[in-house]
């Protein structure tokens, strides 16, 4: 019984070793250089509707959200897409979309503290992302 045993741990072993290791990648990640600003839910900011979203997704303060100017979401950069963002520890999500005079730009959805807003000002930061890949058969 015991020589049994050693076969089955044998094959076992055999198997978990030569199944190919590699995960296949469903995106390639990305990094670019834009300028960040930021946005408070008001209307003198945004529009007469300063909690929707232009896809029409519903602001709250304490989300971490961004609008992209049209240019990074023709490249891209979609909606819902998580971003990683130079300086901040979370991913922010992709909610919102600028106005078509913006361009490799982003603006990063600060509730409603416009102190917050105004410190942060406007940087060029990086922000990265993972673009998904897109199969040629199906595609």
């Amino acid at each position: 019984m015991m020589k049994y045993n050693y076969i089955i741990i044998s094959i076992l072993l055999l198997q978990l070793y030569s199944c190919n290791r590699e995960v296949e990648k469903k995106c390639v990640d990305k990094t670019i250089v834009v300028t960040a600003t930021a946005y408070n839910s008001l209307e003198y900011q945004t529009s007469s509707h300063p909690t929707i979203t232009a896809f029409g997704d519903s602001l709250k303060p304490g989300l971490r959200y961004i609008a992209v100017s049209r240019d990074l979401l023709d490249s891209g950069l979609v909606h819902n897409m998580q971003v990683k963002i130079q300086g901040f520890d979370s991913l922010y999500t992709v909610k919102d979309k600028m106005n078509r005079r913006w361009r490799k730009r982003i603006d990063i959805y600060m509730g409603n503290d416009i102190q917050k807003a105004k410190k942060w000002g406007k940087k060029e930061i990086k922000i990265q992302y993972c673009l998904p890949i897109k199969d040629s058969i199906i595609n």
